[in-house]
């Protein structure tokens, strides 16, 4: 992994981690502000399942888990939604609420969708590479089979090896034949 990619992952963590502790933030102040008011923007009761379910969200984004932290925000918003319409939660602190949610799920898209694009870019890069390696090897065959090709052909083509002529025989008779001294 190069230092760019882990550099954009840590910058990844570290703003999904602010967004998640914006919305931890959110919530916990929503409950203290719940507290002394006769008609609380959260009640104590909708806080803590909401941060039960905030804790959730942590927990798989500190493990790395972008889809199980996007269904925990699903859930979230679902719990919200609920405890919402039974009156626990105010309108604007369901609306303040929620705008955080929505910051977190855009940065956890955001992460995944990164994520999948370093994926597709090294899968990428091993078929280019597997690609080239065959390549490589498809051209080093071809030139060792035009190679053989050629040794073939030279062998084919090559002159026989000539033996020498034999000496050509005389017509006549020779002159000293039969005559011998003595």
């Amino acid at each position: 992994m190069s230092d760019s990619q882990t550099a954009g992952q840590d910058r990844g963590r570290v703003r999904y981690r602010v967004s998640a502790s914006l919305l931890a933030g959110l919530l916990a102040a929503g409950a203290l502000a719940g507290c002394g008011s006769p008609a609380p923007e959260l009640g104590s009761g909708a806080a803590r399942q909401l941060q039960s379910e905030v804790l959730a969200v942590s927990e798989a984004a500190a493990a790395n888990d972008t889809e199980g932290s996007l269904k925990h925000l699903d859930e979230l918003l679902t719990r919200l939604d609920a405890v919402a319409a039974s009156g626990e939660v105010s309108f604007r602190r369901h609306q303040s609420i929620k705008s955080s949610i929505d910051a977190v799920r855009a940065d956890l898209t955001a992460q995944q969708a990164a994520e999948a694009a370093r994926k597709a870019a090294e899968k990428a890069a091993a078929d280019k590479a597997a690609a080239d390696k065959a390549a490589a090897e498809q051209a080093a065959a071809a030139q060792a089979a035009a190679q053989v090709a050629a040794q073939v052909a030279a062998a084919r083509t090559a002159p026989a090896a000539v033996a020498p002529a034999p000496a050509p025989a005389g017509k006549g008779k020779s002159k000293d034949k039969g005559k011998g001294k003595g």
